[in-house]
């Protein structure tokens, strides 16, 4: 993928940057969402999509809350991620 960057501030930020985003099932039934690269970036929501749409609002929030403090954004560090069966 090629990441096109664009200056913010003294922030370089790539568009189109995709995060790892982990799934987790609550106690109560709910779905949570976390952004392992962006430290207390997470959501929830009642169904997997609802917490997809949900962590994709977060994120945007997230990122634009750096930028106004001036901090560098996160550059995705994930190669890869999968199930393993044991």
């Amino acid at each position: 993928m090629i990441l096109r960057k664009k200056l913010v501030g003294n922030n370089k930020v790539n568009l189109n940057m995709q995060y790892l985003v982990v799934f987790e099932k609550a106690t109560d039934g709910s779905i949570w969402a976390r952004v392992p690269d962006l430290d207390g970036c997470y959501s929830c929501g009642e169904t997997i999509e609802e917490a997809k749409e949900q962590i994709k609002d977060a994120i945007s929030l997230f990122i634009e809350d750096l930028k106004e403090e001036g901090k560098p954004i996160p550059e995705p560090s994930y190669l890869e991620a999968e199930m393993i069966a044991i």
